[in-house]
């Protein structure tokens, strides 16, 4: 079932009148309507609805603020929910810097068994006491590099390619072990700087490589899936500790029935993603051997651990369950 053929069902749910509630919660997402997360929320908050007497209201599109300020909105209780990538959560939590690691993860599944078993609790833990209670994990594809060049069999592929990645010291150091050039770039500024040359590739999802049009101008496509960052579906911990165990249960319930929701849909859309830019004459190749990439990774990780050296059972207890 193609995500967009529930929305009007979804809609029609949301919009049916409710009794008066005893809290009335506000949702910050910065996807638009009908992205699979948006799906999502809106079938949590029904959700809730139905079985507890809290009211949540989806704010989609970012329109409450930029990512950054609602992580914030929310460890302070100003906003009550918030749909997250681990990744902007660093400066505040350092254990979620675990997962921007590049290669931390084998694939999505083994991010869903790490985050959804004794890992993930550990991670709830260390959010929980900094405010923010994640109550499920959504995903967010599996990042993988493109460029104007050539198709990327061996990290030798990657020698010399300015690439563009997210601002973060841990990517710059992971296209250093390749032998590439990291250019931190603003995600706006990319089909330009390919059309024109300044950058050779970027790195991303299928979804973002094919909504951006960056096939157009970087038409290869090699499947790396060297970043795999989950998101969560988290609840501010002042608003989680006025609800009862009967309520937070039923929430927490409900955030696990969003999270099969937006997975079935996020790999949908990928697919579809995917067959776009093969059709739209775009060149995808998978990488048989990650292993030789996930070698070139030893002094990133060197480095992280030496920097937090706490953090090294978390990183041991994800790669044990690979």
């Amino acid at each position: 079932m193609k995500f967009t053929k529930i929305l009007a069902a979804t809609a029609v749910a949301i919009a049916l009148p409710v009794a008066a509630t005893a809290q009335d919660w506000r949702a910050w997402n910065i996807h638009p309507e009908g992205y699979p997360n948006s799906v999502a929320l809106d079938q949590f908050a029904a959700d809730v609805a139905e079985t507890t007497d809290v009211s949540i209201q989806v704010f989609h599109g970012g329109v409450l603020g930029s990512q950054p300020d609602a992580i914030e909105q929310v460890r302070n209780a100003a906003l009550e929910v918030g749909n997250f990538n681990l990744g902007p959560m660093g400066p505040i939590i350092p254990m979620t810097n675990v997962v921007s690691l590049p290669f931390i993860f084998s694939n999505v599944d083994h991010m869903h068994a790490a985050m959804d078993g004794e890992v993930g609790k550990t991670f709830e833990e260390a959010m929980t006491a900094e405010g923010i209670v994640p109550l499920a994990w959504y995903d967010s594809g599996s990042r993988s590099f493109y460029n104007s060049k050539r198709p990327i069999m061996s990290p030798a592929d990657v020698e010399g390619l300015k690439v563009r990645v997210m601002n973060n010291d841990i990517f710059v150091d992971m296209i250093a072990q390749l032998g590439g050039n990291a250019t931190p770039m603003a995600f706006g500024e990319v089909y330009q700087s390919l059309q024109t040359g300044v950058i050779d590739g970027a790195e991303n999802n299928y979804p973002s490589y094919e909504s951006t049009g960056h096939y157009e101008v970087a038409g290869f496509y090699s499947i790396t899936e060297h970043l795999i960052i989950p998101e969560c579906l988290c609840v501010a911990t002042a608003a989680w500790e006025q609800l009862d165990a009967e309520t937070q249960e039923a929430v927490r319930t409900a955030a696990r029935a969003s999270a099969e929701t937006q997975r079935q849909f996020w790999a949908e859309r990928e697919q579809e993603s995917r067959a776009a830019v093969e059709a739209a004459g775009a060149t995808v190749n998978e990488v048989e051997n990650k292993v030789a990439f996930q070698e070139r990774m030893a002094p990133v990780y060197e480095g992280f651990v030496a920097a937090n050296p706490d953090l090294a059972p978390v990183i041991e207890a994800i790669q044990a369950l690979n």
